[in-house]
C-alpha cells in the first residue's frame, strides 16, 4: 500500500487532505512536527514514505511584503528540503502552490505551462518554491495550483461574509477580480484522485470549474446562508487598498486532469452548496 506523508496537516487544506486519506496509510505533520525549513529534519521523518503532500505555507499575502525572507523559508526553501528529502528516498513530492505565481494580467485562464510572473512577495516565494521542487526532485514531482480557497478548518472569505453580515446591513465587496471559489473538501478529494493515478508528474490546476468575482462570491453566501444577496453591493478595488497586489484575473485552466484520466474539479457553485450542505461554513 502507497505510504503518504501530508506536511502542513493542521492546516484549512491539511486537515480536510487527513479526513480524505482517512481509509489510506497516512501520516499527517503539523509545523510543530516537521519543520521544513530544515533540511536535515525532512529527511530523516519523511523516510519510508512513497508519496509526500506539501500543503504546509507561509500565506499572510500582505505580510510577506516586508517579510519576505521569512515566507521564502516556508514556501521555498521548504519545498527545496522536500523535495531533497523525496529524492534521496525515491518518493514522488505534490506541492501547493498559487495563482498569485502569475501576474493576473490574462483574459482567458492560464494554462499550465503559462510562464510565472509573480507581482508580490508572497507570490515570488511561491513561484521559487515551484522551480526548486521540480529542479531538485526531477520526474517525481507533481505541482498542483490552487486559488481562493474556503473550508471548515480556517479563516475565509465565505466565513468573513457571514461574520460580516450579522453585524452590517450592507457590504462592499470588490467586483472586479475574477477566480475560482475552491472548497478544501473538492481539493483534498482532487489530491486523493492524483495519488491514486500514480501521482503523475506535472503541474496541475486544483481549482473548482468556473469563475467568479468576489462579489458574485458573496452574493452566492448570502443566498445559502438564506440571507437576501441585495445587501451585497458592488464596488472595485481600488476601494480596498492593500500592501500585495491581489491579481485582477485568477481563472486557471485544467487541460493536465484530462490528459491525465482524471476529471476537473466541479463547478465553484455546486461545491459552495456542498460545503454549506456539510457544515463547512458557518459565521462561527
Amino acid at each position: 500500500m502507497t505510504r503518504i506523508a501530508v506536511v502542513g496537516a493542521g492546516g484549512m487544506l491539511g486537515t480536510d487532505l487527513m479526513h480524505a486519506l482517512s481509509d489510506r496509510d497516512a501520516v499527517g505533520f503539523t509545523r510543530s512536527e516537521l519543520d521544513v525549513t530544515e533540511g536535515a529534519a525532512a529527511v530523516e521523518t519523511l523516510r519510508g514514505f512513497d508519496v509526500i503532500i506539501n500543503a504546509s505555507a507561509y500565506t499572510r499575502v500582505d505580510d510577506a511584503e516586508t517579510d519576505e525572507d521569512n515566507a521564502r523559508l516556508i514556501n521555498a526553501v521548504g519545498p527545496h528540503n522536500l523535495a531533497l528529502a523525496a529524492a534521496q528516498h525515491g518518493a514522488r513530492l505534490v506541492q501547493l502552490s498559487t495563482d498569485y505565481v502569475f501576474d493576473g494580467t490574462a483574459t482567458e485562464p492560464y494554462a499550465e505551462d503559462a510562464p510565472r510572473h509573480p507581482v508580490s512577495a508572497y507570490g515570488r516565494t511561491k513561484a521559487a518554491g515551484e522551480v526548486l521542487a521540480l529542479e531538485h526532485n526531477p520526474g517525481r514531482t507533481t505541482i498542483v495550483r490552487t486559488a481562493w480557497l474556503y473550508g471548515k478548518n480556517g479563516g475565509n472569505f465565505p466565513r468573513t461574509m457571514l461574520k460580516l453580515a450579522a453585524d452590517r446591513d450592507t457590504l462592499e465587496v470588490v467586483n472586479d477580480q475574477r477566480g475560482q471559489p475552491t472548497w478544501t473538501g473538492d481539493l483534498a478529494s482532487q489530491l486523493v484522485a492524483l495519488v491514486d493515478a500514480g501521482t503523475p508528474a506535472g503541474i496541475f490546476h486544483g481549482t473548482n470549474s468556473g469563475q467568479a468575482s468576489w462579489f458574485d462570491l458573496a452574493q452566492a453566501v448570502f443566498v445559502l446562508a438564506g440571507l437576501d444577496p441585495d445587501r451585497v453591493k458592488p464596488t472595485d478595488s481600488s476601494a480596498f487598498q492593500r500592501p500585495a497586489p491581489r491579481p485582477s484575473f485568477s481563472v486557471l485552466g485544467h487541460h493536465a486532469w484530462l490528459e491525465a484520466g482524471i476529471d476537473p474539479m466541479r463547478d465553484w457553485k455546486q461545491a459552495l452548496e456542498a460545503a454549506f450542505e456539510s457544515g463547512a461554513l458557518t459565521a462561527e
